[in-house]
C-alpha cells in the first residue's frame, strides 16, 4: 500500500475536488445525503466556491498525485462545526486514513475554538460508527432519514472540544469549583492527599468518571458520572449524575444545561435507560434547573453517615 499524505485543498484544486466527490457519491451513495445525478451537474464555479468559503476546509488523502479519500469540516456556528462529505476510497480502506481525516478536520475546529464537532452517520455503516466512537463522538439521540435514501436511518454524533476526562492535574481545579458553594463547602475540604486517592479510585474503576469542562486552558466545569449496572429494571444500567458545578462567572449562560445534555449522550452511548442525580434540599435554583431538562421528583432520598464502630 503506498504512503499517503494528508493535504488541505485550495481553490486550484477545484476540479480535483470534484473528481473525488462524485466519485465518493457513486462508490458509497446511502453514505452521504446529497446524490451523484445531483453534484454531476454543478457548474465548475460550485466546486471553486466551496474551497473558497473561509468557514470551511477540505483535506485530502493523496498518494501519487491521486486523491484517495477525503472530508470537509465546516463551521456552521462560531461554536460549531460539522464534519462531512467523509470518504475513504475502497484501495486505501484499512491504512487509518479515516482516522486521520477526523484527527485534521477536529484540530482544525480546535484551532477555530469551537466547542463540539458534530457529524450524522448512517446506522447500518458499522465501520463509519465504530471510527467515530473511537474518536470519542458520542450519539445525541437525534435521528432523521438519510436525505438521499429516506428509507435509512441517519444518526448524530458529537465529539465535545469542551468535555472531557479529568486529568491528575485537575483535580485541585475541582475541588476548588466544588468547595465555591455555601452548602458543599465545608464537606468538601481543602484539596490534599484525601482528593487525591479518590481520583486514583475514580480513573481505575471503569464505570466511574470525573469529567471537567475545560476553556481556553481554564477549568471552569465539573461532574462526576458513574454507570450503575442493577437486576431491577429487567437489568438495566442507570447513570448516575454528581457533583455538578459551573464556574461562578459562566453561570446563567447556558453551560449547566451543556454539561447535562452531554452527560445524557455519554449515558445513551453506555446503554442507560435512565439517568439520575440527587440534590440538596436547600439548592432550589438547582432544583428548577433540573426540571427545566426534563427531571421528575419521583423518589424520595434518604442518607445515613456512617461512622467508625
Amino acid at each position: 500500500m503506498p504512503e499517503f499524505t494528508i493535504e488541505r485543498l485550495t481553490t486550484a484544486d477545484a476540479e480535483r475536488l470534484r473528481e473525488v466527490r462524485l466519485r465518493a457519491l457513486a462508490d458509497s451513495p446511502d453514505a452521504f445525503g446529497s446524490t451523484y445525478e445531483r453534484e454531476v451537474a454543478f457548474p465548475a464555479q460550485k466546486w471553486v466556491e466551496r474551497l473558497e468559503n473561509p468557514d470551511s476546509v477540505f483535506f485530502a488523502a493523496t498518494a501519487d498525485g491521486a486523491i484517495h479519500g477525503m472530508v470537509c469540516g465546516l463551521a456552521e456556528r462560531p461554536e460549531h462545526v460539522h464534519l462531512l462529505s467523509m470518504w475513504v476510497a475502497p484501495e486505501a480502506r484499512g491504512a487509518k486514513i479515516g482516522s486521520r481525516l477526523v484527527d485534521e478536520v477536529v484540530a482544525w475546529a480546535r484551532g477555530r475554538q469551537a466547542e463540539e464537532v458534530e457529524l450524522w452517520a448512517v446506522d447500518v455503516n458499522t465501520a463509519a460508527r465504530a471510527l467515530y466512537s473511537g474518536k470519542g463522538f458520542v450519539p445525541t439521540g437525534k435521528v432523521m432519514g438519510l436525505p438521499s435514501n429516506p428509507s435509512l436511518q441517519d444518526s448524530q454524533y458529537v465529539l465535545s472540544l469542551v468535555f472531557r476526562a479529568a486529568r491528575a492535574e485537575d483535580v485541585p481545579a475541582v475541588v476548588a469549583l466544588i468547595a465555591d458553594d455555601a452548602v458543599a463547602a465545608r464537606r468538601t475540604g481543602t484539596y490534599g492527599p484525601a482528593h487525591e486517592a479518590a481520583f486514583a479510585a475514580i480513573q481505575a474503576d471503569p464505570n466511574n468518571e470525573l469529567i471537567v469542562a475545560e476553556l481556553k486552558g481554564e477549568i471552569v466545569g465539573t461532574m462526576q458520572l458513574t454507570y450503575i449496572p442493577g437486576i431491577s429494571r429487567n437489568g438495566a444500567t442507570r447513570l448516575q449524575v454528581e457533583a455538578v458545578r459551573v464556574a461562578a462567572h459562566l453561570r446563567g449562560q447556558g453551560w449547566g444545561r451543556k454539561m447535562m445534555e452531554w452527560a445524557h449522550a455519554k449515558g445513551r452511548a453506555r446503554g442507560c435507560v435512565m439517568v439520575q442525580l440527587s440534590s440538596d434540599k436547600q439548592r432550589e435554583d438547582a432544583h428548577r434547573f433540573y426540571r427545566s431538562l426534563g427531571y421528575a421528583q419521583s423518589h424520595e432520598g434518604f442518607k445515613l453517615p456512617l461512622t467508625p464502630a
